[in-house]
């Protein structure tokens, strides 16, 4: 039976790609992390609570062991994937690291490609076995996909639309946004484990839907039965008052442009890679779920009132121009 490390794994991309494994169980699965969330897997899968920090903690963790795939999900500078080449050079035939789709604009990505740069040139220096994995906005039943949220989710835009209240949407909402749900990702990113022509190589996953901001939005809406009233507000305004939100990043170096993907990459070597979920369904499926676990529906009034402050100055400019016509 092969063995796959995944360091993290309960997160949104990961937890998904785990539970696809347990499926199959051709893979004994091992956890590492710091055991802060439980997810109920079974018993093919094993925890190591570790904190990545403590790279001589986690080296005797993992002294006897050894692995077919390391699955790294939560690296986000180059330090840290100098760290991982240390740890788990000769101790695995394949490292996957999850990078991003994301535009260098934002200091995030510009992150990520420091991280891919420090692997691939000890893929070629050293023959580290490194496949690069880039996913984009890719999301599960508990995260429903919104253009602007504050620090809490996207929970409180949500309740916007049910109370009747004004949701921005940067722009005219009309450039494309590319959504996956994480099952679907799963089924790109398991292809390529084990899989010894992804070695050396660089696989962005994503569905083959994307749709305009206007149309995710009038989705959630439809979807909660309620009608979207939108508040289309330019994306430098929002960048120039959002930048507790980094909105900055987020937005104008990422969701404020339309951002699209040729998978052909990917399906050559994993060709039942396609969209199984669309977003109106995958919404539902959120909404059920987020209706039966009131816990998740986390309230933002610091956000909410944001939110109001944007709309109340938009109303106020438009009255003052036309005042003066």
């Amino acid at each position: 039976m092969r063995t796959a490390l995944f360091i993290g794994g309960t997160g949104t991309i990961s937890a998904a790609i785990v539970r696809r494994l347990e499926e199959s169980g051709d893979w004994e699965i091992w956890l590492l992390n710091r055991g802060n969330r439980k997810l109920g897997f079974g018993e093919r899968v094993h925890s190591i609570q570790a904190d990545m920090g403590d790279e001589a903690d986690v080296r005797e963790k993992l002294r006897d062991l050894s692995f077919d795939c390391v699955c790294e999900f939560i690296g986000f500078t180059k330090e840290q994937a100098e760290r991982d080449i240390r740890l788990f050079s000769g101790k695995t035939r394949q490292y996957l690291f999850t990078s991003s789709a994301s535009d260098p604009y934002w200091e995030y990505s510009r992150n990520k490609i420091a991280c891919e740069e420090v692997l691939m040139r000890a893929y070629r220096e050293q023959g580290f076995p490194v496949t690069i994995v880039r996913p984009s906005h890719t999301y599960d039943e508990r995260h429903i996909p919104v253009a602007i949220h504050g620090a809490k989710g996207s929970w409180q835009v949500i309740r916007r639309m049910l109370a009747g209240k004004q949701v921005l949407i940067p722009g005219d909402g009309t450039s494309l946004w590319t959504v996956t749900f994480n099952t679907d990702f799963a089924i790109g990113y398991t292809g390529l484990m084990g899989n010894p022509h992804a070695i050396g190589e660089a696989f962005q996953i994503t569905g083959d839907e994307s749709l305009t901001w206007n149309q995710i939005h009038e989705t959630i809406a439809e979807a909660f039965g309620v009608t979207l009233r939108p508040c289309h507000v330019s994306s430098d305004f929002l960048a120039a008052v959002g930048k507790k939100y980094d909105l900055r990043g987020s937005l104008l170096g990422d969701k404020a442009v339309t951002v699209l993907f040729d998978n052909t990459k990917l399906k050559r070597l994993v060709p039942e890679m396609e969209t199984h979920i669309r977003f109106d369904q995958g919404v539902r499926i959120a909404r059920d779920y987020l209706t039966a676990h009131p816990e998740l529906q986390v309230e933002d009034p610091e956000f909410d009132a944001f939110c109001d402050a944007v709309v109340q100055a938009r109303a106020y400019a438009q009255e003052e121009v036309l005042s003066k016509l």
